[in-house]
């Protein structure tokens, strides 16, 4: 179990990484208009996104084995904690937001994202906030 807990940790860990750096690149690209620059962070963001699809699964993966390593041949009844929906859910906003930075990455390649680098500064607090709130749910367990 503690193996499966500590990959779990990792690659969480490598992934908020992504997610915290992806949109601030963002931020960057919103106010480039050089061609050279641009193609630097696209270059930049696109093996970002590489690293964060690999993160992502590790993170997936990581999770289903602790949780039935945690709970065994009860994880249905481990699974219905209110606490660990919340998570869930909150983790279900974040696999949404890093599919989002996907997509923004094909909008900018493509020439039609048209959002400013202000707008990518309030997005880029979003998985912060969502963190905060999954570790506490984590540690606290209020429900």
């Amino acid at each position: 179990m503690l193996w499966f807990k500590t990959f779990h940790i990792f690659f969480v860990v490598s992934w908020f990484a992504c997610l915290f750096y992806l949109p601030r690149l963002f931020v960057n690209h919103a106010n480039l208009t050089d061609a050279k620059e641009v193609a630097l962070l696209a270059g930049m963001e696109h093996r970002l996104i590489k690293m964060m699809r690999f993160t992502f699964w590790g993170t997936l993966i990581s999770a289903v084995l602790l949780v039935y390593s945690l709970a065994g041949g009860s994880w249905l009844v481990y699974i219905q904690q209110g606490w660990l929906i919340a998570k869930l859910i909150l983790v279900a906003l974040l696999v949404f937001y890093h599919y989002w930075c996907i997509k923004i990455h094909h909008n900018f390649n493509a020439g039609t994202e048209t959002r400013s680098h202000v707008w990518f500064r309030v997005f880029n607090e979003i998985p912060a906030f969502a963190l905060f709130a999954i570790i506490y749910l984590v540690i606290a367990k209020p429900f």
